[in-house]
């Protein structure tokens, strides 16, 4: 059964309080990112039930925001997600060969995780960096000037930093 400990519980409340009374709608992205952090990285359907459930809201309105932004996951995803920009100046620049040389690489498409549960494909809409173009998010920070090289050192990187945490 989903349910945040008391430390999450606090953090959920704390999100809340910060809208006024009777608006505990508004903390639905935030509580999302909690429950997606809290929970083995991915939002379930039971999951976002749990969320609704929290927030005295019906389920199709978290459904509705989790499956409408990029930045919430709907199954498992890999340790590493490699997030590639794919629009306009990234695309411009060599984003679908940065992403088919990565799905080479790992033996993954968009949208799939490698068979060790390591590294997820993802390609995302914009994410504001176009003069770095093409790049990636992977995790909190932004790859960018992406290269086969670069795309191989991050890979090896990845896989020392898991080695080093087992």
């Amino acid at each position: 059964m989903t349910k945040f400990s008391e430390t999450q519980l606090t953090e959920f409340n704390r999100l809340v309080a910060r809208y006024p009374e009777g608006k505990q709608k508004s903390a639905l992205l935030p509580v999302l990112h909690l429950a997606q952090d809290s929970f083995g990285g991915w939002l379930s359907s039971e999951t976002m039930d749990y969320v609704a459930e929290l927030l005295r809201i019906a389920p199709i309105e978290v459904y509705e925001v989790a499956t409408f932004y990029s930045m919430y996951n709907l199954k498992p995803v890999g340790k590493y997600m490699f997030e590639v920009c794919q629009t306009g100046p990234c695309m411009l620049r060599g984003s679908d060969d940065i992403v088919a040389y990565i799905g080479e690489k790992l033996s993954i498409k968009p949208g799939e995780t490698t068979a060790d549960g390591l590294f997820t494909l993802k390609t995302v809409e914009c994410l504001g960096a176009c003069g770095y173009a093409p790049m990636m998010q992977l995790g909190k920070h932004y790859r960018e000037h992406l290269t086969k090289e670069k795309v191989d050192a991050i890979i090896d990187e990845c896989r020392k930093t898991a080695a080093a945490n087992n």
